[in-house]
């Protein structure tokens, strides 16, 4: 596992998801080796400092990411006051999938294997986009996700999905592993010690990090 590669400097970029358009920050360290899309939920978007934190980490272990809002500035001022959006799975996970088809089209991404990243529901998001994108998708992580709302699409999953859930983070492990008991794909669930739902624990985000580049270099080959 290659941890050698210096960060690279983000560049904004704009993709075309149905009727609007999504802000993103896209990051290719030189000879990037694959590419993981991060998925966001609960509220949050590309300026996540927790997913930052392992972007950085997969960055550094040549692995080019794409950190993008799953909604448009409008319906973000309107989900922090009516929290209608982060739970809108099939809107979520559409627009994961145009991240998809976008990165087919980009020149410079379309050779490399796809993962996707998702946290708290947008792992819902991520697990639906891996099914519908079975041919491009080729490894799922999930850090405190929901799968449990990707419904049947559970079974639909073929990529090798990592599910990571803190020790402490009770009604979630109970999720998870029922999620798990339902999907054919290889799988594994790692739970870290001490961790609460946000990983704010001293060392957590890092052991996240460390096991999400862990399974990208096991599976984007």
């Amino acid at each position: 596992m290659s941890t050698s590669s210096a960060l690279s400097l983000p560049t904004p970029v704009r993709l075309s998801a149905g009727d609007v358009m999504l802000n993103g920050d896209l990051s290719v360290p030189a000879a990037a080796r694959g590419l993981v899309t991060f998925a966001h939920g609960s509220g949050s978007g590309r300026h996540s400092t927790r997913n930052r934190a392992v972007a950085e980490t997969l960055q550094r272990g040549g692995f080019a990411t794409l950190l993008m809002d799953l909604l448009t500035d409008v319906e973000e001022r309107t989900d922090v006051v009516t929290a209608e959006f982060r739970f809108d799975i099939p809107l979520l996970a559409s627009r994961v999938v145009a991240a998809i088809d976008w990165a087919s089209t980009h020149s410079a991404l379309a050779p490399l294997p796809h993962g996707l990243f998702g946290a708290s529901t947008g792992a819902a998001a991520a697990l639906i986009g891996a099914s519908r994108r079975a041919d491009a998708v080729r490894a799922v992580v999930s850090r405190g996700g929901r799968p449990d709302l990707a419904g049947d699409a559970l079974e639909r999953v073929v990529a090798p999905t990592l599910l990571i859930v803190g020790g402490r983070d009770e009604v979630v492990i109970d999720l998870n592993e029922r999620a798990l008991a339902r999907m054919q794909a290889i799988t594994q669930l790692d739970i870290v010690p001490g961790a609460t739902h946000l990983f704010e624990e001293p060392g957590a985000m890092e052991r996240v990090s460390a096991l999400a580049l862990e399974w990208f270099d096991r599976w984007l080959r």
